[in-house]
């Protein structure tokens, strides 16, 4: 049974005043009062602060806010890739996180080698392993280019082989950033049924994103993230109207029950 406990967790960004970029940071921090101290009395942005929540089998949740509200940062503080300065995260079940397709990638390695890595990181058996290899590569359709090292991959092609990799192996838990799916509209068109039913397959989903109707369509529940913090938790209706400033449209009743597609995110970025 697939679990998520998230108590007072909190997540700081050291700052370092080197480049213009950490000015740029400092200065919009500051501005939105999330600039302080560590332990160490080193400058630090509070990225995350006080966030504490329960999910269990059979939830769906969605992150909204404005872009800096946390929402990634949080993804990633449950995927294990940020560690809390305070607080605790929790997970029971097995966990996929679609964050990011280059995520995990060792491009000095290639598409084949970095097949079997994820094999190995998922503890799976040498028949599993070559199943996963046959699943991703007639997905992908790389062809020899899954014999040549990754940093020799164009953009497209780093995203057919990351969203084949993170789909193939069905999780417990699926953790999910839109921005996981900017691949071009021909393969993510494709795309769309593997990554529907991994999101149907899935005990817990956690999607992060700013299109209204895929949060509608998939989450049960949503938490709107203000600055780092929880500023609304509720059902996903209720905190999207709030959030939106205007009552949601209903879905259509086929889309209500299968998901807005992933097209429909992708039509969003265009």
């Amino acid at each position: 049974m697939a679990r998520i406990s998230v108590r007072n967790v909190a997540v700081d960004f050291p700052l370092y005043h080197g480049s213009s970029r950490s000015l740029k940071k400092t200065f919009f921090a500051a501005a939105a009062g999330r600039v302080g101290k560590d332990r160490q009395s080193r400058m630090v942005v509070q990225a995350l602060g006080g966030i504490s929540f329960e999910l269990k089998s059979g939830d769906r949740l969605g992150l909204i806010g404005n872009n800096g509200a946390g929402k990634t940062t949080l993804l990633r503080a449950l995927a294990g890739i940020y560690e809390p300065v305070a607080g605790e995260v929790t997970i029971e079940g097995s966990l996929t996180a679609l964050l990011d397709p280059n995520l995990g990638m060792n491009p000095d390695l290639t598409g084949r080698e970095n097949i079997l890595l994820r094999g190995l990181y998922g503890g799976l058996a040498r028949p599993a392993i070559e199943r996963l290899e046959d699943d991703v590569r007639d997905f992908a359709e790389l062809g020899e280019f899954l014999d040549l090292p990754v940093r020799l991959y164009s953009s497209g092609m780093m995203v057919r082989l990351g969203f084949a990799l993170a789909t193939a192996i069905r999780p417990q838990v699926l953790l999910m950033d839109e921005w996981f799916l900017a691949g071009d509209a021909s393969f993510m068109e494709k795309a769309r049924g593997r990554l529907e039913s991994m999101v149907r397959g899935a005990e817990i989903l956690v999607l992060s994103s700013h299109v209204a109707p895929v949060v509608q369509a998939w989450c049960t529940r949503v938490i709107w993230l203000e600055q780092g913090r929880i500023r609304a938790d509720g059902p996903a209706e209720e905190v999207l109207a709030e959030y939106l400033g205007h009552p949601l449209t209903p879905l259509a009743p086929d889309a209500a029950d299968a998901g807005v597609s992933a097209e429909a995110i992708v039509a969003a970025k265009v």
